[in-house]
């Protein structure tokens, strides 16, 4: 099993220079926001944040590729540094503190780019998850000053918890019947939205999340968060990991009849 300490220490000192950068912007009432293409908002701290994590990148890890949500793809080759500078740009310029970066390295392999290092900040929350392949997964202040995280043993839906992001994605894609179903035969439903449901998953106070429209940077850092601490992330279809477009994370004991309610279609 390859170490990947050093990538993982690299990774903090990333997010750390990112959570200077966007704590300075937080709430700063002169904060510049865009529209992008797609209609989602971009800050003028998205882009200094993911323009500061490519710059240290390309001092400390000049031969590995970078992919990121404003800048798009830069190299190539077996490594792959995956950047969302900050997921919640719509949080962040309302002044909501549920926002973080996610920094994730993925190496490619038989079965194509997997994550093997990643690391979600938040700063405004005062927290920070990680998790390396084979090292399992953590929070805490720093890697010296952390607690190892490991998923539910909630074995029933009726007992479980889930989160979800909203439900107009839901709607369009034909699985609202079955979200609202899921609902039902869940103990509680709650929208914390973005990347914290699957750290609480991670962390055990949450057994089931899902969204139905998510990007690669959006979900290669939780995707390993959630596997080293013993749960599922898949897509909708059953795919491992963070490459089908959309997400379903659970504690592995719940995961087949969540992605079973979900894919229940009008």
């Amino acid at each position: 099993m390859p170490d990947y300490h050093d990538d993982l220490r690299l990774a903090h000192v990333l997010a750390d220079a990112a959570d200077a950068a966007t704590m300075d912007r937080f709430k700063a009432l002169d904060l510049k926001v865009e529209t992008k293409p797609d209609m989602t908002p971009v800050s003028e701290a998205d882009k200094a944040a993911e323009e500061l994590i490519r710059g240290h990148l390309h001092r400390a890890r000049p031969r590995d590729a970078i992919l990121g949500e404003e800048y798009g793809v830069e190299g190539s080759g077996p490594r792959r540094w995956v950047i969302d500078p900050i997921d919640g740009t719509k949080n962040y310029v309302r002044g909501v503190p549920v926002w973080a970066t996610l920094i994730s390295l993925m190496e490619a392999g038989e079965e194509g780019f997997r994550p093997v290092v990643g690391v979600v900040s938040a700063p405004a929350l005062n927290r920070r998850w990680w998790a390396a392949k084979g090292a399992g997964a953590y929070t805490g202040r720093s890697l010296t000053s952390a607690t190892r995280m490991q998923v539910s043993k909630v074995g029933r839906i009726a007992d479980a918890s889930f989160a979800f992001s909203s439900l107009s994605g839901w709607e369009e894609q034909g699985r609202l019947d079955g979200l609202l179903d899921l609902t039902r035969a869940c103990w509680r439903t709650r929208g914390y939205g973005d990347f914290w449901p699957y750290m609480m998953v991670a962390e055990g106070s949450v057994d089931l999340c899902a969204e139905p429209e998510l990007s690669l940077w959006d979900m290669a850092a939780p995707a390993i968060v959630v596997q080293e601490a013993g749960g599922r992330y898949t897509s909708l279809d059953g795919e491992d990991g963070p490459g089908g477009g959309n997400a379903a994370a659970s504690n592995s004991l719940l995961h087949d009849e969540l992605l079973g309610y979900l894919n229940q279609r009008y």
